[in-house]
């Protein structure tokens, strides 16, 4: 029995199973027969948008690296990692940069490498971004995991400490599973509704049909690029079509309008915003918005899309780049603030109330607007609440019976 727990507690810490037990997701060819990967879905102008907006909003936001204190936190402008993270992660980009390619990598490939660079005291100096579809990630032969980038004909070997990997959706805890992957089918049948109107305009005949005669035709293919090179193209639609030799002229195809093209494209740009959670309005579709609803479309956007990738990331951050000993005490942390403060009218309401209740300061709400603080002599640290407010022992009975009781004097 002994061996038993011992083989049974030495199997759980040392796993030896592939990184990913559930099924994998392949790119290549949808049902519409498109080729889909992370490239070519970039070609279409709402996968484009999509990613676009998520990885320039999470890119703009503040990062700052903050240290418990007490019930609060501060800011640790002299820690190494706080310029690295918000201003200059390596010699060759900035911090937009690095986090608007992290989140591209996200969105496409499902996770986002970078490349730690430590110096001898085990501090980051720098962040380097790794390309996910050159990345590898298994385990050797005692379970541990290991990182394989390869680098034209080499392959390079990395620990994970020496990797800060967010993984996205995924079943295993370690992998995230690609966006474009899993839903290439209708990735790829917008990419077909899209060259099915590039071709429309480009062949367009006013529409392709058929040019028949009832007598007999010598040379049928010098006939029909005669007639493609005078009317074929968008550059020559509605011309005036002149026939000759009893040739007549009958449509065939189905006009767009019948073939509810634009709604197909419509839907399709919709189903691309629920793959990626992005409300249609920013991507300009304005079919289902109104400014009475934009404000809480936006607010959600906030709330349920950008929120769990910026939780994806601190996390991460937190668990790789800090040494142990600093680990429960320093943290990473984006202020999303910015994102959710409304039209101005509200903002103020918000801070008058925060003001007249104690719990906001001007100096708080100075702050938050990116104004200079008031000195202290002026009262800009001050807590306020209105003075008719008062502690419910100095209200109506209870003041009263407090007075009989002390003679009349209240004290």
């Amino acid at each position: 029995m002994a061996n038993f727990f011992k083989w049974l507690f030495k199997a759980r810490a040392e796993p030896t199973d592939s990184v990913s037990s559930a099924p994998n997701f392949y790119m290549g060819q949808s049902i519409s027969g498109k080729i889909v990967n992370e490239r070519s879905s970039m070609q279409t102008t709402a996968v484009f948008a999509c990613v676009r907006i998520i990885a320039e909003t999470v890119a703009s936001l503040p990062l700052h690296t903050y240290r418990y204190q007490g019930d609060g936190k501060e800011k640790l402008y002299t820690h190494p990692l706080y310029r690295i993270l918000h201003d200059e992660p390596n010699p060759e980009m900035t911090s937009f940069t690095l986090r608007e390619t992290m989140m591209t990598h996200l969105l496409l490939w499902g996770n986002a490498y970078c490349q730690i660079i430590r110096n001898g005291k085990g501090e980051v100096v720098h962040l380097y971004p790794l390309l996910p579809d050159k990345m590898t990630v298994d385990r050797d032969k005692n379970g541990n995991l290991y990182y394989a980038y390869r680098k034209e004909t080499t392959t390079h070997y990395l620990g994970p400490e020496d990797v800060l990997h967010v993984p996205g959706l995924g079943f295993d805890g370690v992998m995230g599973y690609s966006p474009v992957a899993l839903a290439k089918n209708a990735i790829g049948l917008n990419i077909a509704a899209e060259e099915y109107g590039g071709r429309f305009f480009a062949n367009n005949a006013t529409p392709s049909g058929i040019l028949s005669t009832s007598g007999t035709i010598k040379d049928p293919s010098k006939v029909r690029d005669a007639w493609q090179a005078a009317y074929g193209g968008s550059g020559n639609s509605n011309k005036v079509a002149v026939l000759e030799d009893g040739l007549q002229y009958q449509a065939i195809s189905m006009p767009n309008s019948d073939a509810q093209f634009l709604e197909t494209r419509k839907f399709q740009i919709e189903e691309i915003c629920r793959i990626f959670q992005v409300p249609p309005h920013m991507v300009a579709d304005l079919s289902k918005s109104s400014f009475s609803n934009i404000e809480n479309q936006s607010i959600s956007f906030v709330v349920h899309t950008i929120r769990p990738w910026l939780v994806r990331i601190e996390q991460a951050m937190n668990k790789k780049l800090f040494l142990e000993k600093e680990k429960g005490q320093c943290f990473v942390s984006f202020n999303a603030s910015a994102l959710m403060r409304g039209d101005y009218k509200s903002r103020m309401d918000g801070y008058a109330i925060g003001i007249q209740n104690g719990f906001f300061s001007v100096n708080d709400v100075r702050r938050m607007e990116n104004m200079d603080p008031i000195s202290e002599e002026d009262g800009g640290d001050l807590y306020l609440v209105n003075g008719n407010m008062l502690p419910l022992k100095m209200a109506g009975a209870y003041a009263k019976k407090a007075m009989d009781e002390t003679g009349g004097d209240g004290s």
